[in-house]
């Protein structure tokens, strides 16, 4: 595996991130963190800190939405295997999630939070692939831009591991 991003570079994008998040979403009403699980969980946890320490104090929740299996391909059929725990309806919420690629899990999530109720969505992640775009989708807020290339680490997987690795790396199996 070849290093993309260290856990330095992470850690180091974290707080422009979160002053970003909060100079353009001041003041949210009852802001709410969701992710799609399990990919955003290290990411969001981080985030989530950051975001204290800039004042946004929020709730958190998730979703499960699978589409890769075991492979290295999304297979672009997208099922919601498990729903929020809360309620959204009114509130404004903050999509977070490691990784968009395609952008149709961030379509699909967005679109579920929407038609769930809540008031406004935004969307955060910690690394954008625009070139493998399958969907016309933007994320709001980007902590890297990255290339075309198969990644691990850091909340990414590869069939359920290297998620804990603490950097992104790319992957080369």
């Amino acid at each position: 595996m070849t290093p993309l991003l260290t856990e330095q570079q992470i850690a180091d994008r974290l707080p422009p991130l979160a002053a970003e998040i909060a100079a353009a979403w001041p003041r949210p009403e009852r802001l709410v963190l969701v992710g799609p699980l399990k990919g955003c969980v290290i990411f969001m946890a981080d985030l989530s800190r950051a975001l204290w320490r800039v004042g946004v104090s929020h709730d958190m929740d998730f979703v499960r939405v699978a589409s890769y299996g075991a492979g290295t391909e999304s297979s672009g059929v997208l099922r919601l295997e498990s729903d929020l725990y809360h309620p959204v309806e009114g509130r404004d919420v903050l999509l977070v999630d490691d990784i968009c690629d395609s952008g149709r899990t961030m379509d699909f999530v967005s679109r579920h939070l929407a038609c769930k109720g809540a008031r406004a969505v935004r969307t955060a992640v910690l690394m954008d692939k625009p070139s493998r775009r399958a969907l016309p989708f933007a994320v709001d807020h980007v902590a890297f831009t990255i290339p075309n290339a198969f990644v691990v680490g850091y909340g990414c997987d590869l069939a359920e591991g290297y998620r804990g690795v603490p950097y992104v790396g790319i992957y080369e199996g």
